[in-house]
């Protein structure tokens, strides 16, 4: 039988927007290496409600790596250090007992601190909602197998829409930038031939909205990837910046 572990974190605590927030320890003992990493703060916040304290708030929803809600950054990195993995899905397996871990929110601008670890990401509502509808009169639905559609072209869009903008691209990056975000939702439509109308105008109103909502700029370092829960390719902000100069030039 595997042996329970003692961890010491070190968690972000912040009551509100307004107010300073900072690194508070905890000792969280009896965490079995199959839990999640949410788990394990859900035993932690059972600790606190026992005692009389105020749980640590963090998102998450379905627990599953398919929803996006969950993001925390672990020991620095977003999604902890899993590659491919989100942070409800990273299991206590992938720690020692004894380790010391440093849990803090998503970090940008665009992303301002709510409470504790949750941000607002209402950004990457309004860049979506930004790039608007395909407005051509299609009538009733067409067969599936109507519009004849590569392979290959089918599996690059489907890599793209696979990202279920948790935030982690942003938080990532030095520059907070969305570019990977906006990148692979734009490929998704630009890959495919129902999203040719509109292709350059969506393209140029989100990333007007993208740019209006505090994100910076992609310097291509990499990290958004290197962190993506979906893998995400940089190939996907290189399609959003052709678009982009096609529409503007």
């Amino acid at each position: 039988m595997t042996k329970p572990m003692t961890l010491y974190l070190s968690i972000w605590r912040q009551p509100n927007a307004k107010t300073p927030g900072k690194l508070i320890q905890y000792t969280v003992t009896d965490v079995s290496p199959a839990m999640s990493f949410l788990e394990m703060l859900d035993q932690l916040n059972r600790d606190l409600v026992r005692k009389g304290e105020t749980p640590i708030e963090f998102d998450s929803d379905c627990r599953e790596g398919i929803c996006g809600t969950c993001g925390l950054v672990v020991n620095g990195i977003a999604h902890g250090p899993e590659r491919a993995t989100t942070v409800c899905q990273l299991h206590m397996r992938h720690f020692k007992d004894g380790d010391a871990i440093t849990i803090e929110p998503w970090r940008a601008k665009a992303f301002p601190i709510v409470k504790d670890l949750v941000v607002d990401r209402g950004a990457f509502d309004r860049i979506v909602a930004s790039g608007g509808y395909i407005s051509v009169n299609t009538g009733a639905a067409p067969d599936a197998a109507a519009i004849l559609i590569s392979k290959e072209m089918a599996d690059l869009a489907m890599d793209a829409a696979a990202c279920i903008g948790c935030g982690a691209c942003v938080a990532a990056c030095p520059n907070a930038s969305a570019s990977l975000f906006v990148g692979a939702f734009l490929s998704k439509f630009a890959l495919l031939p129902q999203g040719q109308p509109e292709r350059k105008q969506r393209a140029q109103r989100m990333v007007s909205q993208m740019d209006a909502e505090g994100f910076g700029g992609c310097s291509n370092i990499g990290e958004c990837e290197a962190v993506c829960p979906k893998e995400i390719s940089l190939s996907t902000i290189a399609r959003m910046r052709r678009d982009l100069w096609k529409a503007l030039f």
